[in-house]
């Protein structure tokens, strides 16, 4: 499980990563990539690309005074195509609960006019 603030490195990463290819990243690049809320130093950087690192989910291959030479292996772009999944599926699951609310109500309602109807005609 990724935080907000790797999520959104590793989205830089990949943006920028074509193909899985390496390619050469300075730490400020990412930090200014980064919205202003969720920015941090070149230590901060290093940590995260250390955890994805390990995670498999990028792969290093060197860092020079804050420099890296890095590329986004395909667990990374894995990762980042299985957030957008779900938030359809929560929508779906509000529709489904619209839809049986809907029917639920029109049954309900169906059976409450058949006996308000039954009781006018028992009075007539």
């Amino acid at each position: 499980m990724l935080d907000i603030k790797t999520k959104l490195v590793l989205k830089i990463l990949a943006k920028e990563s074509v193909g899985g290819s390496y390619k050469i990243f300075e730490s400020c690049d990412i930090i200014s990539a980064l919205p202003k809320h969720y920015r941090t130093d070149s230590e901060g950087i290093r940590h995260i690309l250390t955890h994805l690192e390990r995670q498999d989910m990028i792969s290093i291959k060197y860092d020079d005074d804050d420099i890296y030479c890095l590329a986004v292996l395909p667990y990374g772009f894995e990762v980042l195509e299985n957030d957008k999944p779900k938030a359809v599926k929560k929508e779906s699951k509000v529709s489904k609960l619209t839809i049986i609310l809907s029917f639920t109500f029109a049954f309900l309602g169906t059976i409450l006019g058949v006996v308000i109807t039954y009781f006018i005609l028992r009075l007539f």
